[in-house]
């Protein structure tokens, strides 16, 4: 899923929402947590936080692009315009302040430049984040 969000970037020109930057820092997460469980293979209870890590990070996911897609939902004109760029509110506004705000959503949130069989990328992004958190929750659980 990064591979092909940095392939959307770089390669489609498609320049992604701070809502976006979010779901990448969560889908990485996701991908770290399944790493480290495929590496150790824990055993008792080890696995049962291997699947709440999973898990928490596929929810995480899941909410995120549940607003993505609430705020792409919203008709042209009612979402405040742009702000400043990921970056520099990072830069020089407080984390919690630059979270409250990306979640607020933007214009640049409201976009849809990008969609397969009629799913924006958000909603890949919710099925994809569904499936691997059930199924890493399912596998770590099982003995």
């Amino acid at each position: 899923m990064l591979a092909y969000a940095l392939y959307a970037q770089y390669g489609l020109g498609l320049e992604p929402c701070p809502l976006c930057i979010f779901q990448r820092v969560t889908i990485f997460a996701l991908g770290v947590f399944f790493l480290a469980a495929a590496l150790q293979h824990p055993r008792g209870g080890g696995r049962f936080v291997y699947a709440a890590l999973v898990g928490v990070a596929a929810l995480a996911t899941a909410a995120l692009a549940t607003r993505h897609l609430y705020i792409q939902s919203q008709p042209p004109g009612s979402i405040p315009s742009c702000g400043a760029p990921l970056e520099v509110m990072l830069r020089y506004s407080p984390f919690t302040d630059v979270v409250r705000k990306v979640l607020a959503g933007g214009g640049e949130c409201s976009q849809v430049n990008w969609s397969f069989a009629g799913l924006a990328m958000p909603a890949w992004v919710l099925v994809a984040a569904l499936v691997l958190g059930i199924a890493g929750v399912v596998a770590n659980s099982r003995q």
